[in-house]
């Protein structure tokens, strides 16, 4: 009898000869994530990945390497579960043993089995059956309830050996990191970006991230606050190399030279400019914004047109029609949330215009545009880019320019 993990595929089922490619990148994750943690065997049968730590040291290591498997896009389920022979007796055993402890605290349960050894020689409602009743033996005043339990316990004879578990922790989902192209992420310190860059990370964008600073207007430790947003994000994508750009210049000579009104529009397509310059130098195929859309005055149809008219690459906003509060409970639920309000100035909130334009035109905004000259401004403030490697272990690495 030995405890192992189990991560159950999600969506990977419905893929068709394509199937193994997006496996192995999901194994390969989990493989890099287990040589972090300890010693751990990985491997997948049946649409179940297994870990099993190979020493004690790793067997006290199983709840973190459990929430590393918990981050790996792809799965739809993790647990934990015991591992022991395809005999009846020994099922019951471990379900006597392991399971009271598991099921401490609950009132009502349901027992499954799933047989997949169909040479095993009960069928699954009668192991179901045995199971239900060893738990009623061994676990005081817990009841069963097949409609509505608190809890599932579940057994499952698989090719090697019999699993016993109860309570499945929901996995990441989507599919596998990496496995859709790769995206530059526009994040800021807010809520929303961050949130963006999970939605697209899930769905097996590779995301690539610039944060534009505006030193001294913005502090030092705004800039650690969007690295600390890129490192909780990095739960999920195990690393992110973040082009920190400075707007500071272009910021004072748009105030300087153009009707405030137009300010925020026009720092967005030098945003946007520079952008699409690092996203092709690195082989991003979209940009990634957290709009949402009429959240803010440069997030209405017009504007965002306005904005989109910059870019020769697909730009993608995965929040665009979903409110604050939708935004807010997927930050809570991947940790960003409560880094995300520090008060802390984020670039777009200097030189703020009282009554920004909300409804504008294009050819308005090109005229307040070239007041200035764009692409040296462009090109200037490209110079001043640094890149920082951040990392889900260790230390953030300085990569230079």
């Amino acid at each position: 009898m030995k405890e192992v993990i189990l991560c159950k595929y999600g969506e990977l089922i419905l893929k068709g000869g394509n199937r193994s490619e997006f496996e192995a990148k999901m194994i390969k994750q989990l493989k890099q994530r287990a040589r972090r943690v300890g010693n751990f065997s990985v491997f997948y049968s049946q649409s179940t990945v297994y870990i099993e730590p190979l020493d004690e040291e790793s067997y006290e290591k199983i709840d973190e390497m459990t929430y590393q498997a918990k981050h790996v896009f792809g799965f739809s389920g993790v647990t934990r579960a015991f591992a022991c022979k395809k005999d009846i007796n020994e099922i019951l055993e471990v379900v006597k043993t392991y399971l009271p402890e598991r099921l401490n605290g609950y009132k009502t349960f349901k027992a499954e089995a799933k047989r997949s050894d169909k040479k095993f020689p009960m069928s699954s409602p009668e192991i179901a059956g045995e199971v239900g009743g060893a738990v009623l033996e061994s676990v005081p005043k817990i009841k069963v309830d097949l409609y509505n339990p608190e809890i599932v316990v579940r057994v499952e004879i698989r090719e090697k050996e019999a699993y016993v578990h109860a309570g499945q922790e929901k996995g990441a989902g989507g599919i596998p990191y990496a496995t859709s192209g790769k995206g530059l992420l526009l994040l800021s310190g807010g809520i929303d970006s961050p949130v963006a860059g999970y939605m697209m990370a899930k769905r097996g964008v590779e995301i690539e991230a610039v944060h534009f600073e505006s030193f001294p207007y913005t502090s030092e430790r705004a800039k650690e606050k969007v690295l600390e947003l890129a490192k909780l994000i990095t739960n999920y994508t195990m690393r992110m190399r973040v082009h920190v750009v400075s707007l500071t210049k272009i910021q004072e000579l748009l105030r300087d030279n153009c009707e405030e009104e137009y300010f925020t529009l026009l720092l967005r397509r030098y945003m946007m400019a520079i952008s699409l310059r690092i996203a092709h130098q690195n082989n991003c195929e979209a940009i990634i914004t957290g709009e949402s859309l009429g959240q803010v005055a440069s997030q209405t149809m017009k504007a965002i047109h306005v904005t989109n008219s910059m870019s020769d690459i697909p730009i993608y906003r995965p929040l665009i029609g979903m409110d604050k509060d939708e935004i807010i409970t997927i930050s809570r639920k991947i940790g960003t949330f409560e880094t995300s309000v520090l008060p802390y100035e984020d670039c777009c909130t200097v030189f703020t215009p009282r009554h920004p334009k909300t409804r504008p035109e294009l050819d308005k905004v090109i005229e307040e545009q070239n007041r200035l000259d764009f692409e040296s401004l462009c090109n200037e403030a490209y110079e001043t880019k640094e890149i920082i490697v951040v990392k889900a272990f260790g230390e953030n690495k300085y990569e230079g320019k």
